[in-house]
């Protein structure tokens, strides 16, 4: 009897399996066209990123910031979204301490320590 049972329950599984896999068309990556690129596949954020980046923009401060000499002509820019930001300096390459003071909006401002000078730029929010 658990026999039987067992072959009628293995019978209809197979049965049900076969039509259903005859049913759904089947998928290659050669009817796609091959394997999607980044930009084909990304959405949300990162397909955001990917746009601003073809136009030269760069929205999330991603890419790494353009070096400055720290002299008042050519000082450190800081991107900020307010009007003040905490800024920490590191005065000599060595130096195992940091330099924290406070940037505000406007003329560039020198670090207490080494001289320096860091300039807050306004920067708002992407999105």
């Amino acid at each position: 009897m658990a026999g039987r049972l067992l072959l009628r329950t293995c019978s209809t599984a197979l049965r049900l399996r076969s039509h259903a896999a005859a049913g759904r068309p089947h998928r290659a990556m050669s009817a796609m066209n091959g394997i999607p690129t980044d930009e084909e596949q990304a959405t949300g954020l990162e397909r955001r990123i990917q746009q601003a980046l073809k136009q030269g923009k760069d929205p999330y401060s991603t890419m790494k910031a353009q070096p400055n000499s720290g002299t008042k002509a050519d000082p450190h820019i800081v991107p900020c979204v307010g009007s003040k930001r905490l800024v920490g300096c590191i005065c000599e390459e060595d130096n195992s301490a940091i330099v924290w003071f406070w940037l505000h909006e406007g003329n560039a401002q020198r670090c207490p320590s080494c001289g320096s000078h860091y300039k807050l730029v306004h920067r708002e929010m992407p999105h």
